[in-house]
């Protein structure tokens, strides 16, 4: 298996002598397509990457039919997630599946990524204010001033739920809980005395059970199950403060623009394959599990008392707004979009 140290230094070494190798050689391959191989690393651990990215590389490879490969890496395998986008930048890796804000993404609106309190209610919410309201062109622009990266586009992921070791029934559970999340959820999260812990991604698991963690803020249930963290903890609350983790696909900017246009297409449409995938993974898992999970005992917060986390969030909004003007240009889209929502009344908003 390639690991982070044997593929670090493999490249250096190896570096210079492709290069001098591609020099004597040229005139054999002058005029010649060469196959493509890409290296993209997901933000997902083994068991998790099986669903929310493996299925759409696997029909990619196969029917680029040997034009090109994507070889897929696991979440820390090659590169330390926060380290992504420099790494692609540099060329290290030519592609990633992540959120913005976890990949230390560069740009104002990557405070958005991953979970943003209360943005969004449902999975399908994400597609919509991308391609209706006018994100991808945000996302765009942003990303169009930093060089060397190019965002591919948004999809939706699953809800931001606790589970925990000990069982969170009021906001008062939450003060000095250690919790693995996200880093904007966890900025929100702390005014409720949350500690936001970072870990590398294959970590949580032995930290949870050596007492370094007290649970997390990072999913929903179907992945607490999938991956192992049901095992780990005992309580999981129904309350969220996202209904959907935003997340992207990003490439090497040479590396795009050295794919063919009829590859990009179909990386394209494996990455809207991935999308409708997790729409029908995390709708269903998320509410057969609570239903016929036999690991993690459901709590919930009253209603009364969560609308209280929900102010906040619209407080943390206005904050966010003024550290950009193409941040306020978002949270102004959020807003408009959310009371869109409440007036239509169910099942768009309850």
């Amino acid at each position: 298996m390639t690991t982070r140290r044997n593929f670090l230094k493999t490249a250096a070494v190896t570096g210079g002598a492709v290069g001098a190798a591609t020099l004597s050689a040229a005139h054999i391959y002058a005029g010649e397509s060469k196959k493509i191989t890409w290296r993209l690393q997901t933000y997902a651990g083994p068991a998790l990457a099986e669903h929310v990215i493996k299925p759409s590389i696997d029909a990619f490879n196969k029917v680029a039919d040997g034009q090109m490969e994507i070889q897929l890496y696991f979440a820390d395998q090659l590169v330390p997630t926060g380290e992504l986008f420099r790494a692609m930048q540099k060329g290290t890796i030519d592609a990633v599946q992540s959120d913005d804000d976890s990949i230390a993404a560069p740009v104002d609106i990557a405070v958005f990524g991953g979970y943003f309190p209360f943005a969004t209610r449902y999975s399908l919410d994400i597609p919509v204010l991308f391609n209706q309201y006018g994100l991808n062109e945000i996302w765009e622009e942003a990303y169009n001033e930093v060089k060397g990266v190019t965002w591919l586009g948004a999809g939706a992921w699953d809800p931001c739920n606790f589970a925990t070791v000990e069982p969170i029934n009021s906001l008062a559970d939450l003060k000095g809980k250690r919790i693995f999340t996200f880093p904007t959820a966890g900025k929100f999260l702390s005014r409720f005395g949350v500690v936001p812990v970072t870990l590398p991604w294959e970590d949580v698991e032995v930290a949870i059970q050596t007492g370094e963690l007290d649970g997390l803020a990072w999913s929903g249930i179907t992945e607490d199950y999938t991956v192992g963290w049901a095992n780990v903890t005992k309580y999981f609350l129904t309350n969220n403060i996202s209904g959907a983790w935003c997340g992207s696909y990003f490439a090497n900017s040479d590396k795009w623009a050295e794919v063919p246009e009829q590859l990009k297409a179909l990386f394209k449409l494996s990455m809207d394959s991935s999308n409708y995938y997790r729409q029908h993974w995390y709708w269903g898992g998320e509410a057969s599990l609570r239903v016929n999970g036999d690991k993690l005992k459901l709590t919930t917060i009253p209603d009364a008392e969560w609308a209280t986390v929900e102010t906040e969030a619209h407080k943390f909004w206005d904050e966010i707004a003024k550290t950009s003007p193409r941040c306020a240009k978002v949270v102004e889209i959020f807003k408009k979009y959310n009371a869109l929502m409440a007036k239509a009344g169910p099942p768009y908003r309850y």
